[in-house]
């Protein structure tokens, strides 16, 4: 099938990628990220290739829970601090 191939899910990050670049907030990142390590798993045949090979909901289930570890991630490292406030001192239209 199409989805245990690792170049799909490489082309799939690549896009979600590209798509984080038109479209910024680290949204599309962290499942740019996902797709890239089920890509890297699929393709280096790690440990876990073996038994994900060939079985889309367990595909699903490491490129959700690798996307949603790597969104919490980058929001804690690049997204606003506790007790921070965005505040804006000019406006764009002066």
């Amino acid at each position: 099938m199409s989805w245990d191939v690792w170049w799909v899910w490489a082309a799939a990050a690549l896009v979600l990628g590209i798509v984080e670049v038109l479209a910024p907030g680290f949204v599309f990142l962290g499942f740019a990220i996902g797709a890239g390590v089920v890509a890297l798993i699929l393709g280096f045949g790690g440990p876990g290739a073996a038994v994900i090979t060939g079985s889309l909901p367990l595909l699903l289930v490491v490129f959700a829970v690798v996307s949603i570890a790597a969104w919490l991630g980058l929001r804690k490292a690049v997204g606003i601090q506790k007790g921070q406030v965005k505040t804006f001192d000019h406006d764009i239209n002066e």
